[in-house]
């Protein structure tokens, strides 16, 4: 088949792989570079973890994402996983369920009670009522280098074609045809659209008002050289455990402490630009003043705001048919990049006519906007 790919973030590069391993003809076009410098995946680094308190669909499929990723390191020869594990703080009771809930699905963890949290991690302030599940098999995905290993290997497949600062301005998906900016027109089997928050403009209107569009602001830190050793050995924590929903991505590989919060995630009406207002900043240097001693406004290397869509009933993502040769991945929440693996298989299932994988279909299912990496 000849399969068209419309977007340049990890959704739409892990679907040109997985159609490619198929033996199939594949062209990836975007309104940028490829990989898209603005697309939301393209960060410095992302949570991945399994567990989904009180889900174990979620679960599930979050331990199959997990294993996937561990077979595109081999497929794409590149080192971008930093297995540092994942902490998720809890209240005591919601910590030990959490435990059985992974043994249950086959993974690992440990609960850790309050006094455990506070020899291990001094460094953070995460109250003294709390537990905490602690994940082995789990850590950081190093975004910008899975994104620049999918082009590499992409590149050198037959068959496969990557055409940059092409915007694509329609799609027929009856017809299998995507139509450029300037007026070239891309003809094949099927196509998949995942362009991330840039959606709405090429779904249908009855598609696109359906779907909401958030902002988030996001810190880069320096930590001081006094508890650089500390924070050597943090895990990635994709809930601090607050009632505003902080969490962090600890320093690896070379990357910086990123901070964020799920107050900071508000919706807005456009796409403008990835400048962090003073408000935002200020509000999440005061949050994490409570939450990390000593932190302040010199630790703050720098600002980025992202967007995300989402669902407006469900809030959640929106897997849709554009007609009988189209596909597309209507929303980009915070944890898409997790099971991007599973999601791009099912599309792949989806455009190259196959009955998706149920475990990939969990993971469309379980993937909402919640704010977190």
């Amino acid at each position: 088949m000849r399969v068209t790919v419309v977007g340049g973030g990890v959704i739409a590069l892990l679907t040109a792989v997985e159609c490619a391993l198929d033996g199939h003809r594949v062209t990836v076009v975007d309104q940028g570079s490829i990989p898209y410098g603005r697309a939301t995946s393209f960060d410095q680094h992302r949570i991945i973890r399994a567990l989904h308190p009180g889900d174990p669909l979620a679960t599930a499929a979050a331990l199959r994402a997990h294993r996937r990723w561990l077979e595109l390191e081999e497929l794409f020869a590149t080192r971008f996983y930093e297995r540092v594990g994942a902490l998720t703080v809890l209240p005591p009771a919601a910590a030990d369920a959490g435990t059985v809930l992974l043994a249950d699905a086959g993974g690992r963890a440990r609960t850790l009670t309050a006094d455990a949290l506070a020899d291990r991690y001094p460094h953070l302030s995460l109250g003294g009522a709390a537990g905490a599940v602690l994940e082995d098999d789990a850590g950081v995905l190093l975004a910008e280098r899975v994104l620049a290993a999918c082009v590499g290997w992409l590149r050198w497949q037959s068959g496969v074609g990557l055409l940059e600062h092409r915007p694509a301005v329609a799609v027929d998906g009856e017809r299998g045809r995507v139509t450029l900016a300037d007026g070239q027109v891309l003809d094949g089997d099927g196509v998949v659209v995942a362009v991330g928050p840039w959606a709405r403009r090429l779904l249908p209107e009855r598609v696109a008002k359906s779907l909401a569009l958030y902002r988030q602001s996001l810190l880069y830190c320096r930590v001081p050289r006094g508890v650089a050793e500390a924070w050597a050995a943090t895990p990635a924590v994709p809930a601090l455990g607050t009632r505003r929903g902080a969490w962090l991505i600890p320093p690896v590989a070379g990357t910086a402490l990123k901070l964020s919060s799920a107050a900071v995630c508000r919706q807005v009406d456009d796409l403008t630009d990835n400048t962090t207002p003073e408000r935002w900043q200020q509000e999440l240097t005061a949050e994490f003043g409570d939450l990390l001693p000593g932190f302040g406004p010199a630790w703050v290397l720098g600002t980025k705001d992202c967007y995300y869509l989402s669902h407006a009933e469900t809030g959640g993502p929106l897997a849709v048919s554009l007609g009988a040769s189209a596909h597309a991945y209507a929303a980009c929440g915070g944890s898409s990049f997790k099971f991007a693996p599973l999601i791009a298989r099912t599309l792949a299932d989806r455009v190259l006519g196959r009955v998706p994988d149920r475990t990939g279909l969990a993971a469309l299912d379980a993937d909402p906007l919640d704010a977190r990496p």
